[in-house]
């Protein structure tokens, strides 16, 4: 995985928006994040500058308007957040949060099997 960039949990949502619809413009972004907030067009303007300065969005200027893509793929962000929670609570162990969810978690049989043919291929 390339060095893919830290960001925040408003950042996330906007990123959402862009891995569900690209290229999309600033009033598309907006358009796909009224469902789900209230934030300002400020807010967001600042949200995608930051992701802009971060790499995690490129942008495509054509004539007056803007159209942003992701740069980072969903799974790219999504195995560096897993990562980085996994290192930062449980030092590390994936065996050790593996352990705890399961305890935690009920599972169904179609999940528990899900989980057994993952362990498999790993094994390989």
């Amino acid at each position: 995985m390339k060095n893919s960039p830290k960001i925040s949990d408003a950042e996330w949502r906007i990123m959402q928006v862009l891995w569900n619809q690209h290229p999309a413009t600033f009033s598309e972004i907006i358009e796909g994040l009224n469902e789900n907030c209230d934030w300002s067009p400020k807010t967001v303007h600042t949200l995608i500058s930051r992701l802009v300065k971060k790499g995690a969005i490129d942008v495509i200027k054509e004539k007056k308007n803007y159209q942003y893509l992701p740069a980072v793929t969903e799974d790219e962000m999504m195995n560096l957040e897993t990562e980085s929670f996994i290192n930062k609570i449980y030092q590390g162990s994936v065996n050790l949060f593996v352990s705890n969810f399961l305890k935690k978690q009920k599972l169904s049989k179609d999940e528990i099997s899900e989980l057994k043919k993952i362990l498999d291929e790993n094994m390989k």
